[in-house]
């Protein structure tokens, strides 16, 4: 071989082979023209980098700027001292500019014929393009790239010296490489630029067709850039506007399960996918480029049943750079961006290690776990193989148990380290935030080579191993439709926008936001609502009729302390059944899979802790609501006594009375009957015990509970208490902070009048705050109509506690609390000794006695006249004891049925949550551009909440006959129940008078209904049951068809006259914890009661919550959510006047997470309103108007709309 000397290439080599009758691929037609194509671009290549420069300009500066311009807007590090708004507005003008420089290009002449070669309609003319274009770029890349290579490995043997080099170096490589792919970005970046105008645009229209000729690319097999490593960025119209088109073209059968590998570069990645899947990943030495690619596999029927899904995706990363030059530039963001995105996008990924080089190990391994923690974060817990690459024996799998258990505590210690980093402070290990087994996990994969390549033989242990991955792996493919069901394209994109856009903002934690994640999480509070409605409505539906059967129990002879202990007892038992079966409901919903709940797998303890919050709450409330009731019915029983005895001598009195007048010979006129029975009365009355409930001192006692509530207080408080007049003097003048209010200490470092003033202003807002919701409360007991109870000062001063909780921030000291406290005890005293008085007199036994004297003369007369009393009975009880009763059933049952209208009924999906509950306040106020209710809605927040719910009763209630039917199915359901009661009776042989028939009657309804019998007057034992009975069921009949009572005033006077107010229900439902944020006092809208973070769908401007500039007193017009991502400081109360940044806004308010914006659209609501009402809202906070960047002027009303719709998921 050594003698000869001819040599020749395979090309030249292919004459002979057709004088052989070899056939020659390059032969074919399609082959020659594809080929001719591919030289019409790349013969015209001499120098790579001026070339790409030339016919591929807008992937160059443009896109690099653009790129950085993006991040830019999500983490405004260069802003200096320009108002934050103004600063993004000027990004999105450079970024229009950029684009429109873009534009300014013409598609070159290269791009010209790689758009026709792939625009070929034959599928084979083109994938013969695409690998001669490969082939030729390869070679041309090539030649430059192996001097550079080389020079680059010999300045990182002395890394320390040559960083600036090697980075050069680094950019030089990058520069001189040259693929497809460089072609593929062009054309997106074409796209990109042209979607940035309008769809009818001539310009936008020639590009139209390019997603389609991008989805056949990939449908053929061949990969697509997904992220564009030398920009650090995705094009996402191009992906976008591709993946969709290849959703369309497969008829939206795009399921897909991804599987992604990642590595350091040259470590074997591509290689690995092409010999498992049979792919073309480019592996040539000539490609040097940086980003993430995809390449879709079709999957064949017979496996598509097990995998549920119709392709798999696989992703091949590039570029995450060696150990030596991880350290320079923003390499590690860069990859750390990378990895989170791919590991995010994936079902499986494959973490690719060389074994020679343990350094990178670790390297890349802090990578990755810092992506799978992420991951968790968000919902997403991807499995995962490490592969072992270059291992010499192939029995390593059993001799690397030592090492399998090291890799492991590295991972626990990388997991640990990297909670650190995204501040958790946690002991988490590896196996908490992933599926991770080291037996089944880990792949030792023999070198592809048995020596030195290119003269060394293929190893064949290499295939082997790979293909026995490759089955380990298709099985883990078919685990994961376990866990949730494989994305489709749109689902796919989704991740990707939100991804991407979360790995923008410094902080991925706290910044992630995905439409999918907030569905599921909309989805889940849906529900969670209803479970939550379900048990509070059982429960309040027992306690219903615990009442009744208290009521009940003077007719029964019940010890009052025994009834007491059974129904608390009751109680436990319902409220246990009752809290099981909603954690049932909801760990069935997470065990269904739907609606995407992996993704909020996060949420189940906070909603398991908010259900047995509310089970507590609820049990409080019940267990001081059975007391009242009991210790009511206590006080009632005396005058209930009273008022028997009473009866039965005045009855016995008129019996005799009867008696004597019927032994008398002479007919008795009627004045004349009832001049006796006024004689007889007036004498029997003076002879009854007649005393009634005892005038109580309700002020002393409110002021011994207060004293008794303040007595760890200090000295102060003490001698304040001691010192005061009598409490009822107290709360009739408005309540105003003053100087003396304020910690002394503190209020003399607020270093200005200004700041002082400001303090002053927000505390006399929050206490005028605090005394409406105390009165309201107040008002709420005293319109119950029963008697004074001391729990509800015990109420009472827990709601104060708890009121100034929230605003002990404020620096307020114990003269201000004292004082408080006796504004509002003052207040609530005088209206609480109304009630009782009121209550008193109304259950005087004279007074009662006196309006029976009546009905009992009536019933003197009728009886001496000898007239039938069973018809006028039966009228007298329907109308007297049934009609009130059931009247007073309905009532208390109607609050109820009219919340239970509101969540189940139409329209009731606004109330289904509080993110869907704000977006419909929001789009009202929109609609209705009220200044005075923008500033209700901010300023007074749960008081234009519940105004804003009474309204929507009211016409919810107002249209149809919707209140009159549910008014109407209380009232067939009782009435049916006292028919088959008197049914019942109606036999009983045991039965001797109306009297015990009746009683009887009121013993089967004593669970249903309290009926009280006191109006009825005389009832003789010998009228007939029989002849009583069949009247009874006449007039109730009639009534059941004349239904008349119910017809009663307008509709916001009948809710004012129910126990139960509905829109207090409805209230503490949607009004969640009530906390606002720090800065724009936007509520939140986290849902549970129990959740330990709050959050808020869309932030405001902070001028709307006050804010102003200290020296300039203008409003603010900077959003919170962009505040936290910059370098812009803060100050106020709770940071006592100094100034701090925003970025460590968690030091101050740790259980607020304040998310970035999605976009510079998402709170167009707001600057929409702001910019309407710029004037308004200085002269109403009495500061200076904004300056409004002009950006907010150009914002329209249907922009804002779109904004919130946007933002809350509403579609």
């Amino acid at each position: 071989m050594k003698n000869v000397h001819r040599r020749m290439t395979i090309e030249a080599m292919s004459a002979a082979a057709r004088e052989l009758g070899i056939q020659v691929d390059e032969d074919c037609t399609a082959c020659q023209k594809a080929k001719r194509s591919a030289e019409e671009i790349t013969s015209k290549i001499k120098e790579v980098v001026q070339y790409k420069e030339k016919q591929l300009p807008l992937q160059g500066e443009p896109w690099k700027k653009l790129s950085k311009i993006e991040k830019e807007e999500c983490r405004l590090r260069k802003a200096g001292d320009q108002p934050l708004q103004e600063y993004k507005n000027n990004l999105v003008k450079q970024k229009q500019e950029l684009r429109q420089k873009q534009m300014s290009y013409n598609i070159s002449v290269a791009m010209q014929c790689f758009i026709t070669a792939l625009s070929n309609e034959r599928k084979q003319e083109r994938s013969y393009f695409l690998k001669w274009m490969r082939m030729s770029l390869d070679v041309t890349a090539r030649t430059k790239l192996f001097g550079l290579r080389n020079h680059y490995k010999e300045k990182c043997a002395n890394l320390s010296e040559n960083k600036e080099e090697i980075a050069a170096l680094d950019q030089q490589i990058s520069n001189s490489s040259l693929g497809i792919e460089h072609f593929m970005r062009e054309m997106g970046q074409l796209y990109e630029a042209a979607s940035s105008l309008p769809v009818n645009h001539v310009y936008r229209q020639q590009f139209q067709s390019f997603p389609s000729r991008g989805a056949d690319l990939l449908l053929d097999g061949f990969p697509l850039e997904l992220l564009d490593g030398d920009a650090s960025n995705i094009p996402l119209e191009w992906v976008t506007d591709v993946l969709t088109e290849l959703h369309e073209k497969v008829n939206h059968k795009s399921r897909m399960l991804v599987v992604t590998v990642l590595g350091v570069q040259s470590t074997g990645k591509s290689t690995l996918l092409n010999t498992m899947f049979g792919v073309q990943f480019a592996v040539s030495s000539g490609r040097c480029t940086r980003g993430a690619f995809m390449l879709l596999m079709r999957v064949k029927e017979d496996l598509k049943e097990e995998l549920k899904c119709d392709f798999i995706l696989v992703i091949d990363t590039e570029g995450l750079k060696s150990p030596e030059l991880a350290q320079l530039e923003d390499s590690y963001e860069h990859d750390n961006e990378l990895a989170t995105l791919v590991v995010g996008l994936s079902d499986v990924t494959i973490v690719n290690i060389a074994m020679e080089n343990s350094v990178e190990m670790k390297d890349i391994l802090q990578i990755v776990v810092h992506a799978f923690l992420r991951m968790k974060e968000v919902g997403k817990k991807p499995k995962c193989y490490f592969v072992h690459q270059n291992v010499g024996d192939v029995s390593a799998h059993d001799k690397n148990t030592r090492d399998r258990k090291m890799l492991l505590e590295q991972l626990n210690e990388m997991t640990q380290a990297a909670a650190r980093m995204e501040k958790h402070v946690t002991d988490w290990k590896f196996t908490d935030i992933m599926e991770y087994d080291g037996e089944k996990n880990n792949w030792y994969i023999p070198g592809l080579w048995h020596g030195n390549p290119p003269m060394a033989p293929v190893n064949s242990g290499y295939s082997e191993t790979v293909y026995e991955f490759k089955k380990s792996l298709i099985e883990s493919l078919k685990s994961c439709k376990d866990q949730k069901p494989p994305a489709d394209v749109p689902e796919f994109l989704e991740w990707v926008r939100s991804l991407w856009r979360a790995v923008k903002y410094e902080n991925f934690i706290f910044s992630f936001r995905n439409s999918l994640v907030a569905e599921a999480y909309s989805n889940l509070c849906v529900e969670y609502g209803k479970w939550e409605w379900d048990f509070q409505k059982h429960m309040y539906e027992w306690l219903a009729s615990a009442e009744i059967r208290i009521s009940n129990s003077n007719n029964q002879s019940l010890n009052l302390n025994d009834l007491l202990s059974s129904l608390k007892s009751e109680a436990i038992t319902e409220l246990t059944c009752q809290e099981v079966s909603t954690l049932e409901k909801l760990t069935k919903y997470y065990e269904s899979k739907e609606g995407h709940v992996n993704l909020v797998e996060s949420y189940r303890a906070t909603f398991m802790s908010s259900i047995e919050t509310i089970r507590k709450e609820i049990e409080s409330s019940l267990k001081s609501k059975l007391t009242e009731a009991v210790d009511f019915q206590k006080g009632m029983k005396q005058i209930h006594d009273v008022a028997k005895d009473n009866k039965e001598k005045l009855e016995k009195r008129v019996l005799k009375l009867l008696e004597g007048c019927r032994e008398r010979n002479e007919k008795l006129t009627d004045d004349e009957l009832k001049a006796k029975f006024e004689k007889m009365w007036t004498e029997t009355v003076s002879a009854l015990n007649l005393k009634g409930f005892e005038k109580r001192d309700i002020e002393l006692n409110v002021f011994n509970q207060l004293r008794a509530h303040l007595h760890r207080h200090d000295g102060l408080v003490k001698r304040v208490l001691s010192e005061a007049s009598k409490l009822t003097n107290y709360g009739k003048a408005q309540f105003n902070v003053t100087d003396e209010h304020f910690d002394r200490t503190w209020y003399m470092k607020c270093y200005d009048w200004f700041s002082k003033t400001k303090y002053k202003e927000e505390a006399n807002e929050k206490v005028q705050r605090i005394i409406q919701q105390c009165r309201q409360f107040v008002s709420s007991k005293k319109t119950s109509k029963t008697d004074y109870h001391e729990t509800y000062t015990t109420e009472l001063l827990k709601m104060i506690d708890n009121k100034l909780k929230e605003i002990e921030k404020l620096k307020t000291n114990s003269q201000f609390e004292v004082e408080l406290y006796l504004h509002i005890c003052g207040f609530a005293a005088r209206e609480f000794q109304t009630m009782h008085n009121q209550f008193v007199i109304a259950n005087d036994p004279r007074n009662q006695l006196e309006k029976s004297k009546p009905q009992y003369c009536s019933d003197f007369i009728d009886l001496y006249r000898k007239k039938d009393q069973t018809s006028k009975k039966a009228r007298e009880f329907t109308e007297r004891c049934l009609k009130p009763a059931v009247r007073e059933h309905i009532n208390k049952a109607l609050g109820l049925d009219i919340a239970d209208e509101m969540q189940t009924g139409a329209g009731s999906v606004k109330y289904s949550t509080r993110s869907y509950f704000q977006h419909s306040m929001l789009k009202e106020l929109l609609e209705e551009n009220d200044f005075i209710k923008y500033v209700s809605f901010i300023g007074d927040y749960e008081d234009f909440v519940k105004r804003w719910i009474l309204n929507c009763i009211i016409e919810h209630l107002s249209k149809g006959n919707t209140l009159s039917e549910l008014q109407k199915k209380r009232f067939k359901t009782i009435t049916k129940k006292i028919q088959a009661a008197v049914e019942k009776k109606k036999t009983s042989r045991n039965i001797k008078t109306i009297s015990e028939f009746l009683d009887n009657v009121c013993s089967i309804l004593s669970r249903d209904i309290v009926i009280s019998t006191k109006d009825l007057g005389l009832i003789p034992d010998n009228a007939s049951v029989e002849e009583f009975t069949a009247h009874l069921q006449y007039y109730i009949d009639d009534w059941m068809k004349a239904f008349e009572f119910f017809q009663r005033g307008n509709i916001a006077e009948e809710l004012k006259s129910l126990p139960v107010k509905p829109q207090d229900v409805l209230f503490e439902k949607l009004i969640g914890c009530g906390k606002q944020c720090p800065f724009c006092k936007v509520p939140c809208d986290a849902g549970g009661k129990d959740h330990d973070k709050h959050h808020a769908t869309v932030h405001r401007p902070q001028g709307v919550g006050r804010y102003r500039w200290s020296h300039s007193r203008h409003l603010c017009v900077d959003l919170c959510s962009t505040d936290v991502q910059s370098d812009v400081k803060f100050c106020n109360s709770d940071t006592e006047g100094k100034f701090h940044p925003f970025k460590d806004y968690r030091r101050f308010y740790p259980e607020w997470n304040i998310a970035p914006d999605p976009s510079i659209q998402a709170s167009d609501y707001w600057k929409y309103v702001m910019t309407a009402f710029n004037e308004q809202f200085a002269e109403e906070y009495n500061a200076k108007p904004a300056d409004i960047p002009d950006g907010w002027k150009n914002i329209t009303k249907e922009q804002a709309l779109k904004s919130i719709n946007e933002v809350f998921n509403v579609k």
